[in-house]
């Protein structure tokens, strides 16, 4: 409790005092506010203790630090492989290998599969680099699957041209989707090929004959678009239960340890 406005006696006060009370609460300033710092280390909640806090209070927020008020951002990630990836046999969906994570918030990424923390409506955009040993045309397949079951209207078909002498064919590839996902749902990304010499391709960074970065085969970034309003995914930080003397603030996972907000309580 910061503010320590006069309060007046139970039994009453001096006309002084009264008249200072009451132009002190008609110009806003009152004793029921305070500050509260979010818990850091991804915490997803955080105790606010206040003794003037009832099961009924109306507890109002205001952010007061720089963290508190911009980086109120959606979980998203970046994930993806830097080697290549080739077809054990022609025809035959497999998962592909992601191996790197470059960005991770409220998701991970383990044995190839990327694993929401939260529900709610992702956006999904996958990049893959496909090349072509073989001297004809060959067919060439992508697709998304969630929880290992193939997600509807994902797929792309598409046809990798074939090498001309020492020239392997090349065809980058893109899809884009909205994911409807559940907290600890699982995105997989799977292609087939009707060849084992179509491959996914990555290359390193060059110097010469001039400088560029590596080029992945394959990279996925998924963000969350739209939180789920029933699992507390919630973007803004609320109240999600609250008792005399406390309340619980639910937020997103919170990794700055200055997330300092000013609250009024009302009631």
């Amino acid at each position: 409790m910061t503010n320590q406005y006069r309060k007046l006696p139970y039994q009453g006060g001096s006309p002084r005092e009264i008249s200072e009370v009451v132009n002190n609460a008609m110009e806003g300033k009152i004793n029921s506010t305070g500050t509260v710092t979010l818990a850091s280390g991804g915490a997803t909640s955080t105790t606010l203790t206040d003794k003037r806090i009832g099961a009924e209070s109306v507890i109002l927020f205001m952010p007061v630090s720089l963290s508190a008020a911009a980086t109120n951002y959606y979980p998203f990630g970046t994930f993806e492989t830097d080697s290549t990836i080739t077809f054990t046999s022609a025809n035959t969906p497999q998962v592909l290998t992601l191996s790197d994570t470059h960005y991770a918030y409220g998701m991970s990424l383990a044995s190839n599969r990327i694993t929401v923390s939260y529900a709610g409506v992702y956006d999904v955009d996958l990049t893959a680099l496909f090349t072509n040993e073989n001297s004809q045309i060959q067919n060439a397949f992508l697709w998304i699957r969630v929880n290992g079951t193939d997600y509807a209207h994902s797929g792309q078909k598409f046809a990798v041209v074939e090498n001309h002498g020492s020239t392997d064919g090349f065809q980058p590839i893109s899809i884009n989707h909205p994911l409807e996902l559940d907290a600890g749902d699982y995105v997989e990304i799977v292609g087939a090929a009707s060849s084992t010499d179509v491959k996914l391709i990555a290359y390193a960074a060059q110097t010469t004959p001039f400088a560029m970065p590596s080029i992945p085969c394959l990279m996925v970034n998924l963000t969350l678009i739209e939180p789920s309003q029933s699992t507390g995914s919630a973007f803004e930080l609320y109240v999600s239960s609250q008792t005399t003397g406390s309340a619980t603030l639910s937020h997103l996972p919170n990794t700055e340890t200055d997330k300092t907000y000013r609250y009024l309580i009302i009631g």
